[in-house]
């Protein structure tokens, strides 16, 4: 059945123009009710039960639900639970969620690809009972209010003419909807009366999310944040600017401080105190509004954690000490205050209940586990439940008289302190999508056992007689890159670098590829790994594993003996690799003068040539800058870590490294002159020179000058800082270096000029991500390109679309960023669990002075931590110079670099961030000690033995 629609319309210059728009509709599109036996389901067409189990006592006999878009939007955790099956999801909902929220949209697809769920998409758009079309003078809003009433209407007829006495019950919460539906004679309830009266499941209850309206909270009797202006106001201001539109970034350090990344600008604009911050969360995008020069601040040198510094309590603390005073002109940002939200970015957040201390009380406190979130009030019955667990919550609202936000208990997680609720915390606060791979994306995969067929041989060369192996990490199983070298017949050398084609694998458009896509990243903790692809690419088909055939991606050069390039080729291959190395065996063949194998000939002629081109990087400006990383040993049978050292870093690490950043480099160039404006690239900004602030006052304390005008000049500066008498004196400065550069990105060539490509720290021109696609998802697109570009793939439309490339490049920046952090947390969670039942003195050294505390470097275990100067009573017997940037208490004077012995054991003050805490032992100063060594570390456990070195 068709429908259509004609309507004129003038065109800017006046011409009028006639548009016919045609509507589709069938009359045989399903109810997908095991009950009715008038359509003609397929298996899969059938998900709501003859029996559904949802039990209410509101609505007695049996039924299925039937949401509007307001319900899915803003009560989409109640949805997500188990115990609520048997819905149907509405086209016009569908839609309309799409439209407005991409994040609830994705979850709600999820849901109905739970079969256990039993939701039902029915397409009311384009049956022809229960289509409608727009009245005039009606707004979409009600066509689309209408077309529910009509759908679950039609429902409820059509199950009823089937001789069935199931019930289609409507939800919402618009009042004029649910009584224009009881006019019609539909079963209609809110959410809140459904969910009060199921029988099965009181706690459901707690999901829900209240409105301003509908969630009591604490009164303050005044009103104590200014009211947020609305967004057409915002808008106007934006564009006129009298406001500044940016994305919120709050402090680490201190809760009263904050950052706006202003679109467009390369400056920050700083936030302090909680009326200026008004309300505002980590990640929102808000509208500032500029304060006069002479109110601009700077961020307070106090570490302000009110749960290390017992004397500071977030409850009663006074903000205005904390902010006031006159401020230096040459110390002072640009500052401004938060007159509007455009759009939250409020998400889930893990972390502890602190129950109330009023009994019978249902109203508590969530302590959110990343301390940048605020602290939110949630109404729960399950208090007793929730004490000592993890849980998840969502944030509903913000009310101008709430001292905290409020919103509602989403799930609970596992024990405080268990390692796989730890991981788990950590992977939902970093955004990792970690769930398993869904049967559509499973079903991408190749069928075993796999072989190399003829097709798969077209347009490859066959490279499987040469001598190709791979070096990588000890337990290593997904191998991205592999090498080798010979001597041609006119003396100069072939170097190959391949690379697995995973591009052979994941196709453009397909479930896995979206999948890819999204992932961004292989995920790597301390004890886990979360695939960016399924585990039988990863770790066995593009896995360049020895003794087997692979396809790969290769790069070769023909190179003199002096590592002039001569020649580059690109080449889709298959080889067999010879051997599959670590770091240390392929340093031992290498240093075994008994050992003259093809392997070892090209890894000896590898290692030469890398250290000839690392030479010409660093004469070139390359920075070789510095990190503190640890490397865990796990017990085989718990998990649990048993020793902790900083990762040592042999000659082949650098020959690897230097193989592959030479083989990036070059297919960057390549895709570039093909793609001058669709290459995806990867560039480091240059840092400005406000961020070397830091590093320049540290070194000019030990009187050395670091010239920080050019990468060359700064990384020659670096090299002679040295002291004889401090060996570990040049890996801080370096370290503290790289504290002070701007984040890598991948971007779309096309999307910024030439002369913004490079890469600041590799003094490259240009520069690409190429030789690890199996853990990143921009070398698969930049293996697309360079395939394209020799002739070995076809192309397709999104690929050669600058702007598509960039919302690539967007996301995968954000995944990349979050994996760091993970993995930082993944790291610390370990620390915790190595230093449980230990305390020790170490050796440390100092990296930064704060106002009230030391920042520390311990080499031996490659971790930093944070030493306060605060005795037990609160008493600060420490003089914070900020013009030296010392720390001073009588005659000890404490400078950046500084050695210190430190005492390290674990703080269990705080059951939710139980952390690395560090006491100062050496120097000694008097008044200032240390508590003694506890009887045990663990009730369950002695302590370990204290060390002092």
């Amino acid at each position: 059945m068709l429908t259509s629609k004609v309507f004129v319309k003038k065109t800017k210059k006046g011409s009028v123009m006639k548009i016919v728009r045609e509507h589709y509709l069938r009359d045989d599109i399903t109810c997908g009710s095991q009950t009715c036996e008038s359509c003609e389901h397929d298996a899969d067409d059938q998900p709501l039960q003859r029996d559904p189990s949802n039990d209410s006592s509101a609505c007695p006999g049996a039924h299925y639900l039937l949401p509007d878009t307001n319900v899915v939007l803003h009560q989409i955790d109640v949805l997500e639970d188990p115990s609520l099956t048997n819905v149907v999801i509405l086209q016009t909902v569908l839609d309309e969620v799409k439209a407005r929220s991409i994040p609830s949209y994705k979850r709600l697809k999820d849901i109905l690809g739970n079969s256990s769920k039993h939701f039902y998409t029915f397409s009311n758009e384009y049956n022809r009972d229960t289509y409608v079309e727009r009245n005039p003078g009606e707004s979409s809003n009600d066509r689309n209010d209408r077309a529910i009433r009509e759908a679950c209407r039609w429902y409820g007829k059509h199950l009823h003419d089937n001789g069935n006495t199931m019930q289609v019950v409507l939800l919402t919460n618009d009042a004029d909807n649910r009584k224009k539906a009881r006019d019609e004679g539909i079963t209609v309830f809110t959410i809140e009366e459904y969910v009060k009266s199921l029988k099965s499941n009181p706690g459901l209850i707690d999901k829900l999310a209240r409105s301003d309206k509908g969630m009591s909270i604490e009164s303050h009797g005044k009103n104590l944040y200014p009211e947020h202006l609305a967004l057409s106001e915002l808008q106007r201001g934006i564009k006129s600017g009298k406001y500044l539109q940016g994305s919120f970034m709050a402090s680490r350090e201190n809760y009263l401080e904050g950052n706006v990344s202003v679109h467009d600008q390369e400056d920050m604009v700083f936030i302090q105190g909680l009326v200026n911050l008004n309300r505002v969360v980590q990640g929102d995008i808000v509208a500032i509004q500029m304060l006069p020069e002479d109110e601009w601040k700077c961020p307070s040198s106090l570490v302000l954690d009110d749960e290390a510094n017992k004397t500071l309590d977030e409850e009663e603390l006074n903000e205005d000490e904390l902010v006031k005073g006159r401020i230096p002109k040459e110390l002072r940002q640009p500052t401004g205050r938060i007159v509007g939200i455009i759009q939250r970015k409020w998400r889930q957040y893990c972390g502890i209940l602190k129950p109330s201390s009023l009994k019978e009380s249902r109203r508590h406190l969530f302590i959110p586990a990343e301390k940048r979130i605020p602290k939110i009030r949630i109404e729960t019955r399950q208090a007793a439940d929730l004490a000592g667990q993890r849980i998840i919550v969502a944030i509903d609202n913000w009310s101008r008289n709430s001292r905290y936000p409020q919103g509602h208990f989403v799930k609970k997680l596992g024990s405080v302190g268990d390692k796989d609720t730890e991981n788990e915390v950590l992977l939902l606060e970093h955004d990792v999508p970690h769930s398993g791979f869904s049967e559509t994306v499973l079903s991408c995969l190749p069928k075993m056992p796999w072989v190399i067929t003829d097709e798969d041989m077209k347009r490859r060369q066959d490279l499987r007689h040469i001598t190709v192996c791979s070096v990588d990490p000890p337990g290593c199983t997904d191998i991205d890159d592999a090498l080798h070298c010979r001597e041609l017949d006119n003396g100069n050398l072939e170097v190959g670098v391949h690379i697995a084609d995973v591009s052979h694998f994941i196709r453009p458009g397909t479930a896995i590829d979206k999948e890819a896509a999204s992932r961004g990243t292989t995920v790597y903790l301390t004890d886990m790994r979360i695939d960016m692809v399924p585990d039988l690419l990863s770790s066995n088909l593009c896995s360049l594993r020895s003794n087997v055939d692979r396809l790969a991606f290769t790069v070769i050069w023909e190179m003199t003996k002096e590592a002039e390039i001569l020649k580059s080729t690109f080449t889709k291959s298959v080889i067999c690799s010879k051997a599959s190395l670590t770091y240390a065996e392929a340093q031992m063949r290498i240093d075994d003068p008994k050992s003259n194998d093809d392997i070892t000939k090209s890894l000896r002629w590898l290692n030469k040539l890398a250290k000839i081109l690392k030479k010409k990087r660093i004469d070139n400006g390359a920075l070789c800058l510095a990190s503190s990383e640890v490397r865990f040993h796990v017990d085989s049978e718990t998990h649990d870590p048993i020793d902790v050292q900083t990762k040592e870093i042999r000659d082949t690490n650098s020959m690897v490294e230097e193989f592959m950043l030479l083989a990036n480099i070059s297919v960057a160039k390549k895709t570039l002159e093909e793609f001058p404006d669709c290459a995806c690239l990867r560039r480091h900004p240059s840092p400005p020179p406000s961020n070397f602030e830091p590093l320049l006052k540290a070194a000019s304390s030990k009187g050395l000058h670091i010239d920080v005008s050019c990468g060359k000049r700064l990384a020659d500066s670096l090299d002679e800082a040295v002291f004889a008498d401090n060996p570990y004196f040049n890996t801080m400065l370096r370290i503290m270096t790289t504290r002070c550069m701007m984040q890598a990105v991948y971007f779309s060539s096309g999307t910024l000029p030439p002369d913004e490509f490079n890469h600041y720290g590799l003094a490259a021109p240009i520069y690409t991500h190429f030789t690890s696609p199996i853990r990143r998802y921009s070398d698969i697109i930049v293996h697309r390109l360079l395939a394209v570009c020799i002739g070995a793939d076809a192309s397709y439309p999104d690929l050669l679309d600058k702007h598509k490339t960039q919302s690539v490049c967007n996301n995968l920046n954000y995944r990349h960023k979050m994996a760091q952090y993970a993995g930082r947390a993944s790291v610390n969670l370990h620390t915790q669990l190595f230093f449980k039942n230990r305390i020790q003195d170490e050796e440390g050294y100092i990296l930064f002075v704060r106002k009230n505390a030391l920042q520390v470097l311990i080499p031996r275990y490659g971790l930093e931590g944070t030493v306060f100067l605060n005795t037990d009573s609160g008493k600060n017997l420490f003089v914070y110079d900020d013009e030296e940037n010392t720390q001073s208490a009588g005659d000890v004077v404490l400078h950046v670099f500084d050695r210190v012995i430190i005492q390290m054991s674990i703080d269990r003050s705080n059951v939710q961030h139980m952390k690395l805490s560090l006491k100062l032992v050496h120097p000694q100063i008097p008044g200032f000690s240390i508590p003694p060594t506890p009887e045990k570390c663990d009730p369950d456990e002695p302590p370990t033995k204290k060390v002092k070195n």
